[in-house]
């Protein structure tokens, strides 16, 4: 997963069927949306309170390009780790997910790109839009392009499902940014 290789490429490696890399993946249910370091034991999220958290969203497509899927995350302002993510179309109702998420964070400042969608969900004197205090994040797409095709701008290799295509960028993000172990899911 981390090494942007397909199911074909994995499948090779491991010299096993493509069928037994698809099942294996279609298995990894237990993965988390929000940083297990700041949940207690039962994954229930801990009330903390964090200065500053940056948001932003990343395109990827299932399926043909008509068909898009937003990767959408935050990142501790400070500490640049992932602080949760969702995944769906690039709109209001996805935003508020994440929001939902990250409310037992209590963010008191959040820095955003100028999407509309932010504007319309933070208040504005907790919200700051502008490239000055996103560079974390900003910083972490490429990465996250490096290691997954299907995140790549021109790139032959996509997923035909959402369900693919979410729980492999997940895993990504459950073994680089929350630390699990993805092979124990």
């Amino acid at each position: 997963v981390v090494n942007s290789s397909g199911v074909r490429d994995t499948a090779r490696v491991l010299k096993i069927s493509k069928g037994a890399v698809i099942s294996t993946l279609k298995k990894a249910s237990a993965l988390v949306q929000v940083n297990p370091q700041y949940a207690n034991a039962t994954g229930k999220p801990l009330e903390v309170r964090l200065e500053a958290a940056e948001l932003d969203e990343q395109w990827s497509f299932v399926g043909n390009k008509a068909n898009q899927r937003w990767l959408w995350y935050a990142v501790d302002h400070a500490t640049n780790t992932v602080l949760a993510y969702v995944f769906g179309r690039r709109t209001d109702e996805v935003f508020k997910e994440l929001k939902a998420l990250l409310a037992p964070f209590n963010v008191a400042r959040y820095f955003t790109d100028d999407w509309g969608a932010y504007g319309r969900h933070l208040e504005p004197d907790g919200h700051e839009v502008g490239k000055r205090n996103t560079q974390k994040i900003e910083r972490k797409n490429p990465n996250f392009r490096t290691w997954i095709k299907r995140l790549a701008r021109r790139t032959i290799c996509f997923s035909k499902l959402e369900v693919m295509h979410d729980t492999v960028i997940g895993l990504l993000i459950n073994k680089v940014e929350f630390g699990r172990n993805i092979h124990a899911l």
